[in-house]
């Protein structure tokens, strides 16, 4: 629906389930790609697939060093001769007891999703400034609700949310938009790795513990990655142009109210 053509667009975590998804679809809307991501195998078989539908860049790029994150924007501009958005999809997952938590936990977790989301952004900003562009950042269901035994989790996400509308703000006159995506879980590798590595050796107990608590009970289904994608996609889009600074829920209601989540 919407011509993607002459625009370039930089996803971080290109190659996990969201990031790839996404880059399929803005592939699909005729954008240049940039695509940062830290498999490179990965990265690499993705760029291949996208490279007979668009022009594609690819970097290997690890968002928790911040030098790491410069130089894919910096690279982003100089090849691709602009940046016009930036979906920062790159994540990381964590849960258990909060006793149990270990410093090396934490900082994996928050320099991944947050800190690498936000210098990103920083790096980017200069970027979009002359594009009058937008950035979509990959918040959570968990960063508008809180849920147990998931809070280095839920701070990386909460914090994802405020920075969100916080540079929203900041960045509103200079025309650059910058919204938030909240996907409850989405049928992804990183939900797969979730359940078998939390899920006490069931992982389908582990994936029927979390449809349990959604709204719509025993109809309850996971969200697909082509889903998030599109809405990361028309959030892009000239048509979303008056949204800024919304944290955009796509959960099945989890975030709704008390007692979902």
């Amino acid at each position: 629906m919407y011509d993607m053509n002459g625009k370039t667009v930089v996803v971080t975590g290109a190659a996990g389930g969201i990031g790839a998804a996404t880059a399929r679809r803005f592939a699909a809307g005729g954008a240049t790609l940039v695509l940062g991501d830290l498999n490179a195998v990965a990265l690499e078989g993705l760029a291949g697939e996208l490279a007979a539908q668009t022009t594609v860049h690819a970097l290997t790029c690890d968002v928790s060093r911040p030098a790491e994150c410069e130089n894919l924007m910096a690279t982003a501009a100089a090849d691709a001769g602009s940046i016009d958005v930036l979906v920062n999809t790159a994540g990381v997952w964590t849960e258990g007891p909060s006793e149990e938590t270990t410093e090396e936990e934490w900082d994996r977790t928050i320099d991944v999703n947050l800190k690498g989301l936000f210098f990103c952004c920083r790096h980017a900003i200069p970027h979009l400034k002359k594009t009058e562009g937008c950035i979509v950042n990959l918040s959570s269901d968990a960063g508008v609700v809180g849920t147990p035994e998931t809070a280095v989790y839920t701070a990386s996400k909460g914090g994802v949310s405020l920075l969100t509308k916080s540079l929203a703000l900041e960045l509103a006159p200079a025309l650059v938009r910058c919204v938030a995506v909240c996907p409850a879980d989405v049928m992804t590798p990183m939900l797969e790795g979730q359940a078998r590595d939390f899920g006490g050796g069931d992982p389908e107990g582990y994936y029927k513990r979390l449809l349990a608590s959604y709204p719509q009970g025993d109809k309850a289904a996971f969200i697909t990655p082509e889903q998030v994608a599109e809405l990361i996609f028309y959030l892009a889009s000239p048509a979303a142009a008056p949204i800024t600074g919304a944290l955009i829920s796509i959960d099945y209601g989890t975030s709704a109210g008390y007692g979902y989540g």
